[in-house]
């Protein structure tokens, strides 16, 4: 599925589901609360802290969609094509990039 096919998806679920959008503000909000959720279980399964075990039943993949979900549905509403945006942004990348990595010793 191409990026812009999603967007168009929750789009459509949004208008025959969830009335309307949010407002931008809480979007934004949402998005920083899938984030940390997204956060905490890395923290707890691959990082240094110890995962609870009402953690543990945690859906990584899940909550990661959850976030896609939020900045999709914010990308919609501020007119962002992010299929152009993430073409124009690793295009960007690969410009300042492309050696700054291979140089970088404490990547070797």
């Amino acid at each position: 599925m191409q990026i812009t096919e999603a967007q168009k998806l929750i789009d459509d679920w949004i208008k025959k589901y969830g009335v309307r959008y949010f407002n931008e503000l809480t979007n934004t909000a949402m998005l920083m609360e899938e984030v940390g959720e997204v956060a905490r279980i890395m923290a707890r399964r691959y990082g240094e802290q110890s995962e609870k075990e009402s953690d543990k039943s945690k859906d990584l993949a899940d909550e990661m969609a959850d976030v896609l979900f939020v900045l999709m549905c914010m990308a919609n509403q501020t007119g962002i094509d992010l299929d152009a945006a993430l073409t124009k942004n690793l295009e960007k990348k690969t410009k300042r990039d492309s050696q700054r990595h291979h140089n970088n010793d404490k990547l070797k």
